[in-house]
């Protein structure tokens, strides 16, 4: 009795060490990052305050402008492949230093960067919206709060994920220890998308940085201003723990800056369309390095006739309209019992006759802008397409007062109902504030209808059961599933994310996601070195004996029999051979 209270009170103690360590204020230095020139204080200089006249033609410069209001911010160069490649080896020479850092001097970067996050969240979402167009709200869950659980996974577990993991050895083994190691690949290239321009950065460029490499990332033409500045961020904060210069780099430019890349680069990380993931496996071709494709999704969002409708209804609009609109960042199809179809229906359109866009800095408006130019062109072509073949709009959220010459960057919420299929609707991805809503009646039916897609990125099942949701989402071809919620997988950054089919392959974040960014080489030691070293048995020592493929016969059956009595006695008959004098294969073919 007196162990069990000593371990009681020891376990008191530990813990109350813990509790206290955790109120210390810790030691993390703070960084001064510049923001002179991205402030929007209203006394912006005549170049850059005008209205923005998007060019048609690509050009050396990528030009950058507000998608909510039109006003210009400036430009930045559009890199030529020779100067994509000077960035590379710059990087690469910053890498071979950075490989030899410690795990306390990359957790120190992770708490700087953390530090600066948390006490600059309103300047970071101000930047972010102001590129994109999305509302601060939505900057800070999407952005924000993705980033710092990140960055907590990886100073929580990132190290013990990168240490020699040892395996079993096998039976014939059992002398030896295996494990595997990882290493730095060199510089990891990424090419991500511009719906989430800070944590798309931030990303993949923690994972490559805390695992030892180097990090060259070409942002979107259509985030590029954000971009530069977040990148501004991370070198403060490597230079603060003493890291060398170039370790990460941001290159902004069009197709052939992103070609460059992918050519340069050991391991290529892109967040995009098929189209262009595919041309990214072609270049990536000519030199062999690992690819991990994130190519976008048309993800079903599935609501049986016992769920909760009011407050899926809510999540469903959520999930439609986050990131202000300009991207369903999961939910594309909506697929709903036919018992509570026309109750749920209007639930949404309840909700999304509510929404307004408009310019989200202004605080009154519940979405942003679209930030891809003409964007809004191919969702009415979605749209009508659906229409034409029968589908009807049931309701429409309204648009604000944009502004004038902006009125093509906003598409207003919309609820179709009718549509099927055949609709380019329910096939293609629409990034857009779009909710198509289909019937379905029988749990197989729903699952048939959800795997009908190119795409395979995610699912969302909602039932009153978790029983019935989990037997469904089981059967969803994907590769991240929700379960009586939407996108909660992407707040477990212990998770890997990708997807299949037209959704890519491969995976960033996780485990997976962080060892990814490793040569993951296996090693095989003796065990008790010097005492026991591997020696070839005599029987299959060259020349090979008489009796050397009987030897291996039984060797084998030894080894690996599936009876103990018949792996005893070729255990015999091995020992057997061993003691008898071999006559080698060649002596034998001489004397016949």
């Amino acid at each position: 009795m007196a162990f069990w209270w000593a371990l009681i009170v020891i376990v008191f103690a530990f813990a109350i060490c813990k509790l206290l360590l955790m109120l210390i204020p810790s030691n993390v230095p703070s960084i001064d990052v510049d923001t002179s020139d991205v402030l929007d204080d209203g006394n912006h200089t005549k170049e850059n305050s005008f209205i923005y006249i998007p060019s048609r033609r690509h050009t050396d410069k990528v030009q950058c402008y507000e998608p909510a209001t039109m006003k210009y911010l400036g430009f930045l160069p559009a890199l030529k492949p020779d100067e994509v490649k000077e960035r590379v080896a710059h990087a690469r020479k910053a890498q071979k230093i950075w490989a030899k850092s410690s795990f306390k001097q990359r957790r120190l970067f992770l708490r700087i960067l953390l530090k600066y996050i948390i006490e600059h969240q309103d300047l970071i979402c101000n930047i972010s919206s102001r590129d994109t167009g999305k509302t601060m709200v939505d900057a800070s869950l999407g952005e924000i709060m993705t980033t710092c659980e990140k960055i907590h996974w990886l100073l929580s577990e990132g190290e013990k994920w990168l240490k020699p993991e040892y395996r079993s050895c096998g039976r014939s083994m059992l002398h030896k220890t295996a494990k595997v190691e990882f290493y730095p690949l060199g510089v990891v290239g990424a090419i991500v998308s511009w719906n989430y321009p800070f944590h798309n950065i931030f990303n993949p460029m923690l994972a490559a940085v805390f695992s030892g490499n180097s990090i060259v990332i070409k942002v979107s033409e259509h985030a590029s201003w954000s971009g530069c500045f977040y990148l501004r961020i991370i070198q403060t904060a490597l230079a603060a723990v003493g890291a060398p210069e170039n370790l990460v780099e941001v290159i902004t430019g069009f197709a052939e800056t992103g070609e460059a890349l992918v050519s340069s680069v050991d391991k290529m990380i892109f967040v995009g369309s098929p189209g262009v993931g595919k041309k990214i496996m072609r270049t990536a071709a000519d030199t062999l390095i690992p690819v991990t494709l994130e190519l976008g999704g048309k993800d079903a969002f599935i609501v049986c006739e016992d769920a909760d409708v009011p407050h899926v209804a809510q999540v469903a609009a959520r999930a439609a309209l986050q990131s202000s609109g300009q991207n369903c960042a999961g939910a594309e199809r909506f697929y709903v019992h036919k018992d509570i179809y026309s109750s749920f229906v209007a639930e949404v359109v309840k909700i999304v006759k509510s929404v307004t866009a408009g310019p989200p800095l202004s605080g009154k408006y519940d979405m942003g802008a679209i930030c891809m130019q003409e964007h809004s062109e191919k969702l009415q072509y979605l749209v009508n397409d659906a229409l034409d073949k029968g589908a009807e709009i049931v309701a429409r959220g309204s648009v604000g007062n944009i502004g004038e010459g902006a009125v093509d960057q906003y598409f207003p919420p919309t609820v179709i109902v009718n549509v099927n299929h055949t609709m380019k609707l329910m096939q293609e991805e629409a990034f857009g504030p779009i909710l198509p809503i289909m019937k379905f009646s029988s749990d197989e039916e729903v699952v048939q209808l959800a795997n009908d897609s190119k795409y395979g990125l995610g699912c969302a099942v909602f039932s009153g059961s978790q029983r019935r949701a989990k037997q469904i989402a089981s059967q969803l071809h994907c590769g991240v599933a929700a379960i009586n919620d939407f996108a909660s997988s992407y707040m477990c950054q212990s998770l890997p994310f990708g997807g299949v089919k037209d959704s890519g392959f491969g995976r960033f974040a996780g485990i997976e996601g962080l060892r990814a960014c490793c040569l993951v080489k296996s090693v095989v030691e003796d065990r008790w070195w010097p005492l026991i070293k591997t020696k070839i048995p005599k029987p299959i020592q060259y020349p090979v004996a008489e009796n050397g493929f009987e030897f291996q016969e039984s060797l084998v059956e030894a080894l690996y029999g599936l009876n103990i009595w018949d792996r005893l006695r070729a255990l015999v008959n091995v020992l057997k051979l061993l003691s008898e004098q071999t006559t080698p294969m060649s002596n034998r073919r001489r004397s016949d």
